[in-house]
């Protein structure tokens, strides 16, 4: 019996990976979407390019781990007001980890997992 191997080969598309990284700010412009549109791009791009999976994964898993901090932080301003540092760590690196881990996608390095729960 012969197995052959269908796996199509991959495309280097490193301006693909910087625009899923990008789209996480739509959230700033819009309110949402910082979640929804990277997942889509992720999920319909993710055999297809080389380097899709990894970087798809990372951005799920940091808007996932923003999301939870910021649920976390909501009722933590009744608490000393320290959940007000954390809204302002979720506003500054929810706004500036996109805009890094877009230009390392575009030199093709993998992207950074800082402040990044692994959920998937």
């Amino acid at each position: 019996m012969e197995i052959i191997n269908q796996k199509s080969a991959q495309r280097v598309d490193n301006q693909l990976l910087a625009l899923t990284h990008a789209s996480q700010l739509l959230s700033y412009l819009t309110g949402f979407g910082g979640l929804i549109v990277p997942l889509f791009i992720w999920l319909t791009s993710k055999d297809s390019v080389h380097g899709m999976d990894e970087h798809g994964r990372s951005i799920i898993n940091f808007q996932l781990t923003m999301l939870l901090l910021l649920i976390v932080s909501i009722p933590g301003i009744l608490l000393f007001g320290l959940g007000i540092l954390g809204l302002l760590f979720v506003g500054v690196v929810g706004f500036i980890l996109p805009i890094v881990n877009a230009v390392r996608a575009a030199n093709g390095e993998a992207p950074s997992q800082f402040a990044t729960v692994k959920f998937i």
